[in-house]
């Protein structure tokens, strides 16, 4: 099976070796997936094709194509006559989104507990103190913190539970930290509870604290769906 590079928290628009291969209906469905998730575009709203390939400086045809995705996935309606219409996303399904990811990612750190080797867990640790340098200066961490996450996922070992993770990953916003930007701190506080875990081999001390990384995400982006829904009505 192919390695797959994705963190289990997919915050940012994180640019990796891949991203010169990524094809039109990749690029598209992505930011569109990423306004959906955040609440940009509401349930009910209609998505112009043509207006879509203009700002994306593409033709219909990949706009389309990432619409039926996306329709896969639930988040938009597609029909001949009515065109492509947002169903948006429930505070019921993020908070099963955020459940789905915070199980899958608890495992994979409790396995890079017991895997992880000395090459990893030390570019773990630098990834840590990248992330803590650009957030005193203000830089922006979604790639760094993806990329953390990400070394801790290929330490468990299990290319299967990366894809699953990936396959989850899809239904969570990317800019998380942008829209939250107050839940840096308890982040970096997670990341050194998480590092000390997996330095010391505790395999149930990290799966609690991966898991615990959702919970409160979760509840802030519920309430944040809420609030725009409430203002836009």
């Amino acid at each position: 099976m192919a390695e797959v590079d994705h963190g289990p928290w997919l915050v940012g628009e994180v640019v990796d070796e891949h991203a010169g291969r990524r094809t039109e209906r990749e690029r598209v469905g992505d930011v569109l997936r990423e306004r959906i998730l955040a609440g940009e575009l509401a349930a009910g709203v209609r998505i112009d094709l043509d207006e879509c390939a203009r700002e994306f400086g593409t033709s219909r045809t990949p706009v389309r194509e990432a619409c039926l995705t996306l329709a896969q996935d639930g988040l938009v309606r597609v029909a001949q006559r009515s065109g492509v219409t947002v169903i948006g996303v429930s505070a019921e399904s993020t908070i099963e989104n955020f459940t789905l990811m915070a199980a899958l990612s608890g495992v994979a750190a409790q396995w890079a507990a017991a895997r992880i080797e000395p090459r990893q867990l030390l570019r773990v640790r630098e990834l840590h103190r990248e992330i803590r340098i650009a957030t005193e200066v203000g830089d922006d961490i979604a790639t760094l913190n993806w990329q953390f996450h990400r070394e801790i996922n290929k330490a468990a070992g299990s290319p299967r539970l990366e894809g699953m993770l990936a396959d989850a990953g899809r239904m969570i916003p990317r800019r998380f930290f942008d829209l939250f930007p107050e839940q840096v701190p308890c982040s970096l506080d997670e990341h050194d509870e998480l590092v000390t875990a997996l330095a010391h081999g505790d395999g149930a001390t990290a799966r609690q604290v991966s898991e615990g990384h959702f919970d409160a995400a979760a509840q802030l982006l519920v309430k944040h769906l809420r609030d725009r829904e409430l203002t836009e009505n």
